[in-house]
């Protein structure tokens, strides 16, 4: 082949190549399989399961682990989804954090029913079939033997007429309709048979922004030049100065001042459950940066100092929580906010206090300012990697902090735990909030048959996007054959037979 058709050759091949890299581009980002980075998911597991253990035959209880919280009550929501997403092929795996622990028909001491369930996950397949899996230890009611099972598949859960490609955003699934399986009925002691139907199940979960497709790269352009970035800090100047504490003078107060922290307290579950519940029907509203933990209210920053020496405590935190309900006649008959709380220590004993204004259900009305809500022993506190810190400690309700709530609780009453943590190092980092994602799922309804909803954000770039830039492609590659084969037909009519072979 002569020289100059070698070169036109060589110059179709290169363009082709860039062409078809620009068409496909658009449908490699869609279908790149993507990490859940955060969300929620709503189970009651099955309501007459719930009234059995707390009624007067079992005579148990059940008690929630790692963050986990209710919703309404009687439903549970377990947080913080961590997972992978296929848009391709609607392919998704989310584990949850938490979990909830049944104990039952207690007999010499112990508890012939106990039951756990932890790290519940949702997994669907590519081909719409999806199940409920979970961590579970259980005793046998017959043997007292206690198994434990990791990841064992509770429940099959029906997708029917839900199509999982091409989701970016947040997804959200709400009574999806949940089944008995062999491994459950086994984890629930064989109360109940396989193909029972247990309560639906409602689930959100943040997935991975569709990616726009990255500029075509120019054949003829040269590899870019790597940038080396410092790894070091740049020395800090007057106008910006160094975190770094100073260290006190000799003789001064060895008092250590903060302005960075976090309150993690739910105030009480029973309580939240009456705010949201069929009496009050009402609901919270978060101000002033306070965040929504799931099983908790995270009031943050913090300010104050904290001596040592003498170990004492002073820290207030921002945020308001505000809780509303029973409505009627354009009026709240519940109407309290719960705002800037803070913590004391002296002597080893705490305080919890915070302004609290509003209407409570006893009918008062009340705009106070530092109540002293509840109290805590704080003998244990002390610092670690630069934090002082306290989690769940039990914490009872006082004189001022029953009237605060309307007389609904008697004073001694045990709160839900306090958890703070203050920056004494301002480089140190604050415990995680659980990641409860950015939208809520619908409740669950009142019946597991009821059919699933699902309502996902489309992609920017949904998987069916792929058809056009194949087309393209082909339609490119069509072009530049037609375009060779109509050279290489004229060379040939000049071509000698030695140019020809």
């Amino acid at each position: 082949m002569p020289r100059r058709l070698r070169r036109l050759a060589a110059t179709l091949v290169a363009t082709l190549a860039a062409l078809l890299t620009v068409a496909l581009l658009p449908a490699q980002a869609v279908a790149a399989e993507g990490k859940v980075s955060g969300g929620r998911l709503d189970w009651g597991i099955k309501q007459s399961f719930l009234t059995y253990v707390t009624g007067p035959i079992a005579k148990g209880n059940w008690a929630l682990t790692g963050g986990a919280a209710t919703v309404a009550g009687s439903t549970f929501r377990f947080h913080s989804a961590t997972g992978a997403y296929d848009p391709a092929t609607g392919a998704l795996s989310a584990a949850f954090s938490g979990g909830v622990r049944f104990t039952g028909h207690q007999e010499n001491g112990g508890n012939a029913l106990d039951l756990s369930i932890g790290r519940l996950t949702f997994r669907a397949a590519a081909g719409g079939g999806a199940g409920l899996y979970a961590d579970v230890s259980s005793k046998a009611k017959d043997t007292g033997q206690v198994s434990s099972v990791s990841q064992a598949k509770l429940a099959d859960l029906s997708l029917a007429g839900v199509d999982l490609r091409g989701a970016a955003g947040t997804l959200a699934l709400s009574n999806v309709p949940a089944t008995l399986t062999d491994a459950g009925a086994k984890a629930f002691g064989n109360f109940y048979t396989a193909g029972t139907a247990l309560d639906p199940v409602s689930l959100s979960v943040n997935l991975p922004a569709a990616q726009p497709a990255p500029a075509a790269p120019s054949p003829t352009a040269a590899a870019s030049t790597p940038t080396t970035v410092p790894t070091t800090r740049p020395a800090a100047t007057p106008e910006q100065p160094s975190a770094a504490p100073t260290p006190p003078a000799a003789g001064a107060p060895a008092r250590t001042e903060f302005a960075d922290g976090a309150l993690d307290w739910g105030v009480r579950r029973t309580f939240r459950d009456y705010v949201t519940g069929a009496i009050a029907k009402g609901r919270w509203e978060l101000g002033g940066g306070a965040a929504d933990g799931g099983a908790f209210f995270r009031w943050t920053p913090a300010k104050g100092g904290y001596d040592p020496g003498a170990g004492t405590l002073t820290a207030s935190f921002g945020g308001s929580v505000r809780f509303t309900g029973m409505s009627g006649g354009g009026a709240y008959g519940l109407d309290l906010t719960l705002a800037n709380p803070g913590v004391t220590v002296t002597d080893g004993q705490g305080r919890l206090v915070a302004d609290v204004s509003g209407r409570t259900p006893d009918g008062g009305s009340q705009a106070l300012t530092g109540v002293e809500l509840a109290a805590f022993d704080a003998a244990a506190l002390k610092p670690e990697a630069g934090l002082l810190k306290a989690v769940e400690l039990p914490l009872r309700l006082t004189e001022a902090g029953a009237k605060a709530f309307g007389n609904l609780y008697p004073a001694g009453t045990e709160m839900d735990p306090l958890s703070f943590a203050v920056a004494l190092d301002p480089a140190a980092a604050l415990p995680p909030l659980p990641d409860i994602g950015s939208a809520a799922p619908v409740a669950p309804g009142p019946s597991p048959t009821t059919a699933p909803s699902a309502a996902p954000v489309a992609a920017s770039s949904s998987s069916s996007d792929g058809v056009p830039a194949v087309a393209v492609a082909g339609g490119l590659l069509a072009v530049a054959l037609a375009a060779t084969a109509v050279v290489l037909t004229r060379r040939r009519r000049r071509a000698t037979p030695t140019d020809a072979a």
